[in-house]
């Protein structure tokens, strides 16, 4: 082994090896119940999620793809699937530009309506319950600055959101 590598103590690799199984392990947890719930994949949720929290149901399909952590190919896809179950359409940006953006129809609202009580189940009996309120604290501070340094931007995206719902993020 090299002396110039600054190797991690045993410590620090069980708690990588940690964070790296949550990584691993919650998506795929989630993906599931989602599957077997909604008939829709996390990626889905996430869209029609991101969509009807936004001004207008509405969102531009640029912002979108970086919100819902997928690239424009894939949420393009994604967005068909969803345009031909009736819950999305896509339309011109009315702002004027040439961009497209996504907009969550009624149908998508009922959608999301009915797949949130059991996402959100899900999300408590993962993530939330196991947690004392300190140690959840503890953990939304850690998370948040590990994404400072992996995706300032995202942590933007996320504050941005969460601040346009009259929310203040927690410190």
């Amino acid at each position: 082994m090299s002396e110039d590598v600054p190797w991690l103590t045993p410590t620090q690799l069980y708690a990588w090896m940690q964070l790296t199984g949550a990584i691993t392990q919650l998506p795929a947890v989630v993906d599931a119940q989602l599957r077997r719930d909604s008939g829709l994949n996390f990626f889905e949720y996430s869209i029609l999620a991101g969509l009807s929290g936004a001004p207008q149901l509405a969102m531009k399909m640029a912002t979108l793809a970086q919100m819902a952590n997928g690239s424009q190919s894939r949420l393009s896809h994604a967005v068909s699937r969803l345009e031909k179950a009736g819950w999305v359409e896509r339309r011109t940006c009315s702002e004027g530009s040439r961009s497209v953006e996504a907009v969550l129809t009624d149908a998508g609202q009922e959608k999301i309506v009915e797949a949130a009580p059991f996402h959100v189940r899900e999300v408590r009996r993962m993530v939330i319950d196991p947690l004392t309120a300190e140690e959840l604290s503890q953990l939304r501070n850690a998370l948040r600055k590990i994404m400072l340094v992996a995706s300032p931007e995202a942590v933007r995206l996320i504050d941005e959101t969460f601040a346009e719902k009259g929310h203040v993020p927690p410190e």
